[in-house]
């Protein structure tokens, strides 16, 4: 299939072949010459098919949809090098396209702008295929500026190239020894401060992230940056014919020294689990709280400020010492769990799930403090008792591009405590966490609590990131490989889960379990029942007990955002009651599940559960005994 009609397909569907000389707003045929050449370009000679939008013919191509209430379409550009979708710019030509017509915001999340320009947004897309085939460059003149060969490519200095930076407005990135304009993709695509980060200078370190962004893609993100090529980095700047070391920056280089106890699934970037062992206190310290970053550590300017931006446009900003001097504190006592956590049980006891392959340890619980996030954007001009109705989601966004939202109805609540923390166990929030500020979102899932906070838009649609969007989402067990990301819901309270931490033979006293549950939306866990032979007969174990005003762990009683530790002792050996292993040879399963003031309870098998991301593993925590002392979890 043609690569521009391979592009049609992404984001959920596309046009095919019938819109092909046909207007995208008509479907009716409009010029009887561009639907000739529309299919017959499909379906005998190769040509780039044709469409027609606002009265001027156009090759058939992709851009990000629109999206976000303020999206910005990308500008045209003409095509810098021969590839097999043409990029035509009638605007450059002098040529207006005909009148700006702006479209609903549901038709832009569900319909292929077709504006001539090369489908970048594939990049933030899992299920994109497209990619563009390019020539390699011939080799190239020693003369600056002179053009190369029949490509009409030119040398470019590496000076020149960092002329290009970021703010430059004509970012200029380099990939091995070849020079790319990405202005367009920054201007017109989700993502775009991503790759802004390489402005000036090699984007080869970035390959990492971009492998996040498209986790299920089985083409290479890089082919699309072809389409951008301007010119080769001089030779006399080369070593070897290499680029020089010193030009590449690495973007993990200002990342934080972690503590070796960590359990690290990824360095680059660092994805790393608390240890089992440690999981056993009800606060969990700084230093070995699980680390869930998905691209580098950013180090956001001294002076910035948190930029507000309301659902009518309206702009403020505060500086953190605003944020501490100016509201009142609040200080909340809040578990934040990943989405995967436990995902590798899930692995275990089905098939591949695609994501870190987490087991007990992406869960920690802190005290958070700052302000009310609702005290806030009531500060900065909202009507918080009668918000307007465009206020539909509170969207965030992190200083490395992170972008992620929560229903407005949470942002709102009183009762709901999201807040702007500044401090974690009473300490500045470290870097990995989110330093200087961190949204935290209680009883949601934490990939909405975003860390180095940035910016927050209301709006009337979810964030447009990648991870609002095209991640942490749940689907059928049936669904693999047909997933409908549109669809599916976002997650965000968590269910009831449960896991067994430590198991510890104690001389002359019996095995003493110990463990923790949760449950999202601020539910009270209740009761965590135990058993040592696989479900077959049950106990309770101990997780303290409450009075009237607070729990046991001295919170509000309406509002349970924390887990709960609790711990079962196992008498000495005595029959069935024994966790280790039988005199007949029968391994003992301790078997886990927890239940939730609401009287949800964990599922006994992972089957029913299933599904390709993996996310919300909660099925019960079964964990073989044997005897001795045993650490439960991660396993290098």
């Amino acid at each position: 299939m043609h690569p521009g009609l391979r592009s049609l397909q992404m984001r959920g569907g596309g046009l095919g072949v019938s819109a092909l000389g046909r207007s995208l707003f008509s479907p009716t045929p409009v010029l009887e010459t561009t639907r000739e050449i529309g299919r017959r370009a499909f379906k005998k000679d190769g040509r780039p098919p044709w469409v027609v939008k606002g009265g001027q013919s156009r090759f058939a191509s992709t851009s990000k949809p629109q999206g976000a209430k303020h999206a910005k379409l990308p500008p045209q550009r003409p095509p810098r090098l021969s590839t097999t979708a043409s990029r035509p710019n009638l605007k450059d030509q002098g040529q207006e396209a005909g009148p700006k017509r702006r479209l609903p915001l549901s038709a832009g999340r569900n319909m292929v702008l077709i504006l001539g320009t090369i489908p970048l947004a594939i990049l933030f897309n899992p299920f994109g295929q497209t990619t563009l085939e390019a020539e390699a460059p011939r080799k190239q003149s020693e003369e600056e500026g002179e053009e190369s060969g029949n490509r009409g490519l030119r040398t470019i200095r590496l000076e020149e190239v960092k002329g290009h930076g970021a703010g430059s407005g004509k970012p200029w990135v380099t990939r091995g020894t070849k020079v790319y304009d990405i202005t367009d993709w920054v201007e017109g695509h989700p993502g775009g401060e991503v790759i802004l980060r390489a402005a000036g200078g090699s984007v080869d370190p970035y390959y990492v992230i971009w492998k996040i962004f498209s986790i299920h893609q089985k083409k290479d993100v890089y082919d699309i940056l072809e389409s951008y090529l301007i010119g080769i980095v001089d030779p006399r700047d080369l070593t070897n014919g290499a680029m020089p070391e010193e030009s590449i920056e690495d973007p993990f280089s200002q990342d934080p020294s972690r503590d070796n106890a960590l359990h690290t699934h990824s360095s680059r970037p660092c994805n790393a689990e608390t240890p089992s062992c440690q999981l056993t206190t009800f606060i969990t310290p700084n230093n070995i709280f699980y680390v869930r970053n998905h691209m580098w550590v950013p180090t956001p300017p001294a002076q910035a400020k948190l930029e507000i931006e309301l659902s009518d446009g309206e702009e403020v900003s505060f500086s953190l010492r605003d944020l501490k001097e100016k509201f009142p504190q609040h200080t909340i006592t809040s578990t934040l769990q990943c989405s995967g956590n436990r995902r590798s049980h899930m692995t275990d006891a089905t098939t591949h799930t695609s994501g870190l392959q987490w087991t007990v340890g992406a869960i920690g619980t802190a005290t958070w403090t700052g302000p009310l996030l609702r005290d806030v954007l009531e500060k900065s001009g909202m009507n918080i008792s009668r918000p307007p109705s465009s206020a539909k989601h509170v969207q965030f966004t992190g200083h490395e591009a992170y972008g992620a939202s929560v229903p407005i109805e949470k942002a709102l609540n009183p009762y709901g405590d999201v807040i702007l923390a500044h401090s974690m166990n009473n300490e500045p929030i470290p870097k990995d966490h989110g330093s200087p500020l961190r949204v935290i979102v209680p009883g949601h899932v934490a990939a909405r609590s975003v860390k180095w906070l940035k910016k927050i838009t209301v709006s009337d649609e979810e964030s447009t990131s990648q991870w609002q969007r095209r991640d942490y989402k749940c689907f059928g067990p049936n669904e693999s490989g047909k997933e409908d990301w549109g669809a599916a819901k976002s997650i965000q309270e968590m269910p009831v889960n449960s896991a067994v931490t430590s198991i510890s033979e104690m001389e002359g006293k019996g095995t003493v379990v110990k463990g923790w549950a949760y449950s999202g939306g601020g539910r009270e866990i209740v009761r965590v029942d135990v058993s040592v032979d696989d479900g077959k007969s049950w106990d309770q174990a101990c997780i303290g007990c409450v009075n009237e005003d607070k729990d046991a762990n001295g919170q509000p009683a309406n509002k349970h955002w924390a887990w709960k530790q609790w711990h079962y002792t196992i008498p000495t050996p005595n029959g069935n009651k024994d966790g280790r292993e039988k005199k007949d040879g029968t391994k003992r399963i301790i078997a886990v599940k927890a239940t939730d003031e609401a009287y949800n309870t964990q599922p006994e098998h992972f089957d029913p559960i299933y599904n390709v991301r993996g996310n919300l593993a909660a099925a019960w925590h079964r964990v073989p005994f044997e005897g001795g002392k045993t650490e439960v979890g991660f396993k290098p």
